[in-house]
């Protein structure tokens, strides 16, 4: 069973950091959404009276809408935050951890961005102990995803190639997840 993730765990997880970058990884990015998340969103835009028309995108799997420039349709220009914090995707909480699955030896592959894409991975490769901090709660954001996602949608985020990571681990997957895509293949 995996645990619950609290408001306050997913506020504080390296807030200031991600506001001061000028990379801007809410551009050109499109973060998978659940079903449970997109819900967890409308509830979050409407309880906060943040009016954002037609806000997420629906192909093979759903996102964030994006801004004629490529922005993330919550990030904020002004203030440089996202206007959903508390409750944004997943891959969003767990940046700049990423993840592939590898379905031969059921293992879920974790992966850290360089700090040439992303400063805070810099920062957390210096750091041990914000690391180790850091890649449980990102662990924890990505197997809630996966785990929620349809088989189509799951497979379809694994074709994403992402430059410039590099390998910091690997776990046992859940065989839910690996039965759920290799029955879909």
């Amino acid at each position: 069973m995996r645990p619950e993730i609290s408001v306050q765990d997913r506020q504080s997880n390296f807030y200031q950091v991600c506001t001061s970058c000028k990379l801007g990884c809410c551009n050109g990015v499109r973060p998978p959404i659940t079903a449970k998340r997109k819900a967890l969103i409308e509830s979050y835009l409407n309880a906060e009276g943040v009016d954002v028309e037609a806000p997420f995108s629906e192909r093979v799997y759903t996102f964030p809408r994006e801004t004629e420039d490529g922005y993330c349709i919550f990030f904020h220009r002004d203030t440089k935050r996202c206007q959903i914090h508390p409750v944004k995707p997943e891959t969003c909480v767990a940046g700049p951890v990423t993840f592939d699955i590898n379905l031969q030896t059921g293992k879920i592959e974790w992966f850290l961005k360089t700090g040439t894409i992303c400063p805070l991975a810099g920062e957390l490769y210096k750091e041990q102990k914000a690391l180790e901090s850091h890649m449980k709660s990102a662990k924890r954001e990505i197997l809630n995803l996966v785990h929620g996602l349809k088989a189509v949608e799951l497979q379809e985020i694994l074709k994403i190639e992402e430059p410039e990571t590099f390998k910091v681990g690997e776990d046992n997957l859940d065989s839910e997840v690996t039965a759920k895509l290799k029955s879909s293949v």
